[in-house]
């Protein structure tokens, strides 16, 4: 299982780390007030971040995973996206 390390870098910009036995890597994501909001069903922006890292996770390797993105990109490619972090978020 992964260790997902989430930081706040000022601002909208968080540091996530994904590690994994065969290695690791960082990743920013700019996650503004309104997404937080939009996705994140009464969540910290941590919290969000991290759950959607452990959707993304399900999905695809660490390293398919965009280095920099927007929190909203995530539905672009996984359209299940809002409704799942938010069921998740939720329990």
């Amino acid at each position: 299982m992964a260790e997902i390390q989430v930081s706040a870098e000022g601002g909208d910009l968080y540091r996530v780390r994904v590690t994994e036995a065969d290695g690791s890597s960082e990743h920013h994501v700019t996650a503004r007030r309104a997404d937080v909001e939009a996705y994140g069903a009464g969540a910290e922006p941590e919290s969000l971040i991290e759950e959607s890292f452990r959707f993304l996770l399900e999905r695809e390797p660490r390293q398919s995973i965009l280095g920099r993105f927007a929190l909203p990109v995530i539905a672009r490619y996984f359209p299940e996206y809002p409704r799942e972090i938010r069921r998740r978020l939720e329990r």
